[in-house]
């Protein structure tokens, strides 16, 4: 059964850093291009970070370069989201999702549909 698992969410003070896991089963998610989404409240969902597996390049917009950071670890089948002075506009829910990128797109493309997704999990940046 294919599944992506997040872990990592909860209330954390403006300035402050947290990380997420997801964690794969089911596939190898070293040869998936591997994503972080969120999604406010009357927002539209959001990628904030992507990597390839091709070449382990990775992505990310300007509202969190330099503050959150993608990475993997193969032998534990998980991809992890490392964010640091998180924003009170940080807020929301976060999905990791997954693709096979046969096309090496998934990370450059906006409206890139990625195939498995996990259940979200909620951050909260508040005082």
């Amino acid at each position: 059964q294919v599944q992506l698992v997040e872990s990592g969410g909860g209330l954390v003070q403006p300035g402050g850093s947290l990380r997420l896991s997801c964690t794969a089963s089911g596939f190898t998610l070293r040869t998936y291009a591997a994503a972080w989404f969120r999604q406010a409240p009357g927002k539209e969902r959001e990628k904030v970070s992507c990597s390839l597996s091709s070449d382990g390049a990775t992505f990310y917009p300007d509202s969190v370069k330099g503050r959150f950071t993608i990475s993997r670890d193969n032998d534990r089948n998980t991809v992890y989201l490392q964010m640091d002075n998180l924003k009170p506009e940080d807020s929301g829910v976060y999905y990791c999702a997954a693709d096979a990128d046969l096309f090496t797109i998934a990370c450059t493309v906006n409206t890139f549909k990625f195939q498995h997704w996990g259940q979200g999990t909620q951050i909260t940046v508040s005082s």
